[in-house]
């Protein structure tokens, strides 16, 4: 059940996508997360295709949660890597892997992640649900330090100019 700390259910739109490894699983989460009455949205694929590519099916639910204030997305495929990198693609998406429920947690509240991956192959049915439900539930955390540093990489995206190094004392510095 995707519940806040209080126990409230937390219901968001859900975008999700993937290739053919994570077909199944998608499947099975379109299904589970409508039973808990969250505003799923299936991008596809919505027929078995053991060729398919996942950067198509990524890259437009990271599209979709960008341009949906407050929505969630979900990618998977095999390991969820490829599917992550192609949503961090997508300009003011930020989206991590999740390869456990604390992993997810924490993706959403410390880097304020809209879209999480998830290996097909990586989990059981059960495990991954449980993944999956505990990103849904976070919130984004407050604190001054993860609001810093999220926004040390928007201002990156958005400007194209890194983050300052820190002063280091001349470590790694060379002449």
């Amino acid at each position: 059940m995707c519940t806040d700390p209080a126990g409230r259910l937390h219901v968001v739109r859900v975008y999700l996508a993937a290739d053919h490894a994570g077909f199944e699983l998608k499947n099975h989460l379109v299904q589970h997360l409508s039973g808990l009455g969250h505003d799923v949205v299936d991008v596809g694929p919505y027929e078995y295709d053991p060729a398919d590519d996942y950067p198509p099916f990524c890259v437009e639910a990271a599209r979709r949660v960008a341009a949906d204030e407050g929505s969630l997305g979900i990618v998977i495929g095999g390991s969820g890597n490829g599917e992550q990198i192609a949503a961090n693609k997508v300009k003011g998406i930020r989206a991590g892997l999740a390869w456990s429920v604390e992993t997810a947690r924490l993706t959403r509240e410390h880097n304020h992640a809209q879209v999480v991956g998830i290996g097909a192959r990586m989990h059981s049915v059960e495990e991954a649900t449980e993944i999956v439900e505990a990103f849904l539930a976070a919130e984004p955390d407050t604190d001054e330090r993860h609001v810093r540093r999220v926004g040390q990489l928007t201002d990156y995206e958005r400007t194209g100019t890194p983050p300052a190094l820190p002063q280091t004392g001349g470590h790694g510095q060379t002449s």
